[in-house]
């Protein structure tokens, strides 16, 4: 009832564009007891959904106020982050802080509109972030004795250690640290409560950074207990007998050559008038059972996550790379999508069923890509001959269904992807793109169309799921797409609200071979809405699909462990009004902690990258390179190498010139006239390089 009372006084509120007298806003609440308005005045106010002030009740922004995150803080001044979507950051003075630190949500007052953007003073802090940062202990000034931690980020200042705070750490040590305010002094602390080991080692960076995301990396005793059952549970002629037998079919997987995880196998037949394709996925869900630890704890990590030198998995090995895992040679349960398609690759039919495989072939990407391109030996042909028909057929179904793909509009857009190459100590030794061949968009395109199936089959039945979703770009996101576009001189009639994906696909392809396409198509990627997990239907917008989920990867994803429970349900003939009395709830929450995992995950995993690139640019101090402008900012320039390795020119270091940024691609020297424009080329010389912070710094030659 108290949740309810909270909601009427805010539908109530937002219908008023300025405050309201308190006693006026309960009559219009519908008279509520003056207790239970009271409470629910009180409630809100503490949770910064309304100010009250006197007499007077408002939302935030009718009163003048925001509700925000702290997101940085420099020497002098804070950023923080309105809750509001839409508004920019807002500045805040060092004396207007109250002594908020960077994680603390506050209320602000007295925003106002400056040149530079909004800026505005703490009212209060609703409730005070964790506090806790990574950081290298430094001594930046060594005349006066005292150390301090340069933080990884929020911080761009040093953090003094008081006296007694330093948990025996030494200056180049990578540590965690408590940070607060004294009042007393006006300045702020950092207490070492962690000492990693030193900061000059990307594999100590990565601990820290895996400890900063509070991933979890060892697995609890019962959870390892309940995986060892789970793992010596025999494949009984019962299990069989219930399942559709596949075990004599040619089946095969298709994975990197170091992966131990292998959760799909597939299967191509060639049709008179098309193709039979067979999607076949570990059956987690068989072992990781609802409300079990091993299920309670694979939904706490919600994904694998993977670094250069380590995965740490969502379940025990015992699962992931024993008796779920797709060998080849060994029998195997299996949930398998077995879709027709016919001769334009469009999906006819498809369906799902509970199986057992045996896989006929353990398959590597290089060795089907060499044979492919007609490169691979004897041996590699020997080992693949059991399937040697399948992968031909394979290859012709994957190429008509991307043709199909760029037709609607799916957008491929180019990332780099680094390979990071670590000696036998863990240092980062080389550096290169990931190449994709033909055998990995192939096995792509299959994953896609069992996605697709997936989730026509669970919205068909109408019953609760978790769908893969992708929202349309915002309009605001499309103008400043379009301006950038049109300043490279591309056409961007198209590129407003309710563009289609066909629209963006062809401005792809039009700066495809020109030295803006790594541009654009970064530019693309930063206009698009974040891929996530939603119980509603909405569809796929990068993918051009209206329907999709991610149904096969259940060894390493947890919203595709959700939805093979949902599944086997149907499946097995359990009435759609029982599993939607079962699922719905769970389908939420799946859904929600799916979404916030994959983003603990996607950011650890990028923070580390930096590490290890900033490491390997160490040992290359002084050496001379040739690279292309990636990125123009007011301070200077972004410069990407051919291994992909990105690194910073700061152009306001220079005595001698003075540029001046157009916003856009462009910075130019008002006093030569020398300009670096997005996709030129240069000469740089690595100049720095901070494994603790994932920093490059280049200085330019000539």
């Amino acid at each position: 009832m108290d949740q309810e009372v909270n909601e009427i006084v805010l539908r109530t509120l937002e219908r008023f564009d300025e405050p309201i007298e308190r006693r006026d806003l309960q009559i219009e609440c519908g008279a509520l007891e003056n207790e239970e308005f009271g409470n629910a005045l009180s409630y809100l106010e503490k949770k910064g959904k309304i100010v009250v002030h006197r007499k007077k009740v408002g939302l935030p922004r009718t009163m003048g106020c925001a509700a925000a995150t702290v997101v940085r803080c420099a020497k002098g001044f804070s950023f923080a982050s309105p809750e509001e979507e839409g508004l920019d950051d807002i500045f805040i003075h060092a004396a207007s802080s109250r002594g908020a630190l960077p994680g603390d949500f506050v209320m602000l007052k007295n925003i106002t509109m400056g040149a530079k953007g909004p800026s505005g003073e703490v009212d209060r802090i609703i409730e005070h972030g964790d506090r806790i940062i990574t950081g290298m202990v430094e001594y930046p000034d060594r005349k006066n004795g005292k150390t301090y931690i340069m933080p990884d980020s929020d911080y761009s200042f040093h953090l003094q250690i008081p006296r007694g705070g330093s948990l025996k750490s030494k200056p180049g040590d990578k540590v965690k640290a408590s940070v607060y305010y004294d009042q007393k002094e006006k300045r702020i602390y950092a207490r070492v409560i962690k000492v990693y080991g030193k900061a000059e080692s990307a594999k100590i960076c990565s601990d820290a950074i895996i400890d900063s995301y509070g991933i979890p990396v060892k697995f609890p005793v019962p959870v390892k207990h309940e995986a060892a059952l789970a793992a010596a549970m025999p494949i009984t002629d019962e299990e069989v007998s219930r399942r559709l037998d596949l075990t004599s079919e040619p089946i095969f997987t298709i994975d990197g050559a170091d992966a131990k995880d292998l959760d799909d196998a597939i299967s191509v037949k060639k049709l008179e008038n098309g193709w039979e394709l067979g999607v076949h996925i570990a059956d987690v869900s068989h072992y990781v059972t609802k409300g079990s630890r091993l299920d309670e704890e694979a939904q706490l990590r919600g994904t694998s996550v993977y670094f250069s030198d380590r995965v740490i998995p969502m379940l025990p090995v015992e699962i992931s790379n024993g008796c779920c895992s797709l060998n080849a040679g060994t029998k195997k349960l299996t949930f398998s999508a077995i879709m027709t398609l016919d001769e334009k690759a469009g999906l006819v039919d498809y369906r799902f069923e509970k199986s057992v495989i045996v896989s006929k072939v353990r398959g590597v990407y290089s060795e089907v890509n060499a044979i492919l391109d007609c490169s691979a030996d004897d041996e590699i042909k020997e080992k693949y001959s059991p399937v040697m028909d399948e992968i031909f057929a394979a290859r012709e179904l994957a190429d008509v269904m991307k043709k199909n793909s760029h037709r609607r509009g799916e957008l491929e857009i180019e990332t780099t992807e680094l390979r990071f190459v670590l000696d036998e100590d863990g240092v980062c030794v080389g550096v290169s793109r990931r190449e994709r061949g033909e055998a990995e968009e192939l096995i792509e395109q299959f994953m896609i169309c069992a996605n697709q199936a997936a989730a026509l089959y669970a919205k068909s039945a109408g019953i609760p799921f978790v769908y893969r979703i992708h929202e349309p770009p915002e309009p605001e996101k499309l103008l400043n797409l379009s301006e950038l576009a049109a300043a490279c001189g591309f056409q961007t009639r198209r590129i407003k609200e309710g563009v289609h994906q066909t629209d963006l696909a062809a401005l792809i392809d039009s700066a495809k071979d020109t030295k803006y396409a790594a541009l654009i198509s970064t530019q693309v990627l930063r206009s698009m809405s974040k891929a996530r997990y939603d119980p509603r239907p909405i569809g796929h917008f990068g993918l051009s699909l209206s329907d999709y989920c991610h149904f096969t990867s259940p060894i390493r994803r947890y919203p595709d462990t959700s939805i093979h429970r949902i599944l086997t349900d149907l499946v097995s003939g359990v009435p759609v009004d029982k599993i939607q009395a079962r699922y719905a709830d769970f389908a939420k929450e799946s859904a929600k902690l799916s979404s916030e995992f994959e983003l603990r995950a996607v950011r650890a995993e990028r923070d580390a990258e930096k590490c290890y690139a900033a490491e390997y640019m160490r040992a290359h101090l002084g050496e001379e390179y040739t690279g292309v402008v990636s990125g123009v900012v007011v301070k200077g320039i972004f410069v990407m190498l051919e291994t992909g390795i990105e690194g910073f020119v700061d152009l306001t270091a220079l005595s001698d010139a003075y540029f001046e940024f157009d916003g856009k691609t462009t910075t130019t020297d008002k006093h030569t006239g020398k300009s670096f424009c997005i996709g030129d080329e240069v000469r740089i010389c690595v100049s720095a390089a901070s494994v603790s912070s994932g920093t490059i710094d280049f200085e330019l030659v000539g």
